[in-house]
């Protein structure tokens, strides 16, 4: 087995905890990858190094709590197939305050379909995502988008290694709480931390220690930039740090983290959200689930739910354990359908508000609107 692959057993053992496991800030995030995994810290560090070369890890960073650092939404775009591929470029190479970008289709023409590229989208609290959205409307020549914002959040992780062994209708012991959604205010110290804080590492930095040039990039001391970064781990902005496998693209060698990636829709009774959300929230093998509205445009669905897989047929088993185990408690489910993702990038969301004023200066440039 190779060293840059993620299924090489000692890799595996290291990124069943890196992908997802070391929640909120700390100040040695390598040593409790290895304390948490059993693997010799230096291994750690050289299998880590090794994939992130090889691009096997896509990147490694400390990720915030975006949704309550900026206004967000996933976002649905209507878009004709001869400017899809352009939109989505321009999604992803134009707009750094698109996230996710998804190319989407479903098994049979249903409600929502025709909504083909799927983004997720932060602007910089007082700004306006629909304005936001009227300007990529331009640039790409989509003709209607649907904003639909986080009510709450029950699910948020990745874990793609540790996932495959998860069997359809596993679950934690209780329903997961929702984590409310509600933009905090910070100073411009607490900016200044987070920013330099969120920025993706290099493999030079791949190390004991790695904050420290952080803290110079914040323009402050390591102690205050640690201390700073633990109180805004306690606001819940600050998420987890993470190594995030390629898990769209095969590695060099071939192999695939993963095939499928599927956004599974449910509408439940008005009034019952919270009970549902829990409920599906609870199931392992989850990545995301939010409480969202669709609107007529979806069929009304309000809990929306991400799971990866390596074969259809597991990732529908995995929705079907979902849909039993809400009939058994009671929760009519009156709605439910699947989008099935195809094309796909994904970047960190900006949320500068200084950089999002300047992107909107460029989009407004002659040369910007001809591109």
């Amino acid at each position: 087995m190779s060293a840059i692959e993620h299924n090489d057993p000692l890799n595996a053992q290291i990124l069943a905890v890196s992908e997802d496991k070391i929640q909120g800030f700390v100040r040695e995030p390598f040593v409790a990858i290895a304390e948490r995994s059993g693997v010799p810290l230096e291994t750690v560090l050289e299998r880590l190094k090794t994939m992130l070369a090889a691009g096997t890890i896509r990147r490694i960073r400390q990720t915030l709590v975006a949704s309550n650092l900026a206004e967000g939404a996933l976002v649905a775009w209507k878009v004709s197939e001869e400017k899809l591929n352009g939109a989505f470029d321009f999604m992803f190479q134009q707009d750094p305050f698109s996230g996710h970008v998804v190319v989407r289709s479903t098994d049979t023409a249903t409600t929502g379909s025709e909504y083909r590229l799927w983004t997720t989208l932060k602007t910089p609290v007082g700004t306006s995502m629909a304005d936001h959205c009227e300007v990529l409307m331009r640039h790409t020549g989509a003709t209607h988008y649907k904003l639909m914002p986080a009510k709450g959040i029950f699910a948020l992780g990745v874990g793609h290694v540790r996932r495959k062994t998860i069997e359809p209708g596993d679950k934690a012991e209780a329903p997961a709480k929702m984590i409310k959604v509600g933009v905090v205010n910070l100073t411009d110290l607490e900016w200044d931390v987070l920013l330099a804080l969120k920025r993706e590492l290099t493999l030079d930095e791949v190390r004991v220690g790695l904050w420290a040039t952080r803290a110079a990039e914040a323009g402050v001391d390591l102690d205050t930039f640690c201390r700073v970064a633990e109180d805004l781990n306690s606001c819940q902005v600050i998420g987890r740090f993470s190594t995030f496998l390629e898990h769209v693209k095969p590695s060099a060698t071939g192999q695939r983290v993963t095939r499928f990636n599927a956004l599974f829709h449910w509408r439940v009774p008005v009034g019952r959200e919270l009970e549902a959300g829990g409920e599906v929230g609870r199931h392992d093998i989850l990545t995301h689930c939010y409480w969202r509205e669709g609107g007529p445009e979806f069929n009304n669905v309000n809990i929306m739910a991400v799971c990866h897989g390596t074969e259809k047929d597991r990732v529908f088993a995995h929705k079907a354990a979902i849909d039993a185990h809400l009939a058994s408690i009671g929760i009519p489910v009156t709605y439910t359908n699947v989008f099935w993702g195809g094309r796909s990038e994904i970047k960190p969301s900006e949320i500068s508000p200084k950089l999002h004023r300047e992107w909107l200066d460029k989009m407004r440039t002659p040369e910007t609107a001809s591109a």
